[in-house]
């Protein structure tokens, strides 16, 4: 299981080349992972509060804005991550490999 990021679906200089990568390295990995019986795939969060990622937590104004971007008006939170991680970690999702599963509140829609 790897963290990537919408940043790697809307771009955004070194990061989003960064988590990109991560994307096209998820193939790679469920290809040789799973003959094996091994899965591999991407959790694609977009905006999550309560967190530190830009320095300091987001204040009222960001928030807001942040949640006007997402088709389900809010905005993510810590445990929408654990979330999806969760959903794809157990042998129950074992038919599941090479994906990406965005989990932003329809900010990014997937393709």
């Amino acid at each position: 299981m790897t963290i990537g990021s919408v940043a790697a679906l809307r771009g955004n200089g070194a990061y989003g080349a960064a988590k990109a990568a991560l994307l096209a390295w998820n193939h790679t990995l469920a290809r040789q992972l799973g003959p094996h019986g091994a899965t591999a795939n991407v959790v694609v969060p977009g905006f999550v509060a309560g967190t530190e990622f830009f320095g300091t937590p987001a204040d009222e104004e960001e928030l807001a804005r942040r949640r006007d971007q997402t088709l389900i008006g809010r905005v993510g939170e810590p445990m929408d991550i654990a979330a999806a991680v969760a959903f794809l970690a157990p042998p129950e999702a074992g038919d599941i490999t090479g994906e990406f599963l965005n989990s932003n509140g329809g900010a990014v829609l997937g393709r």
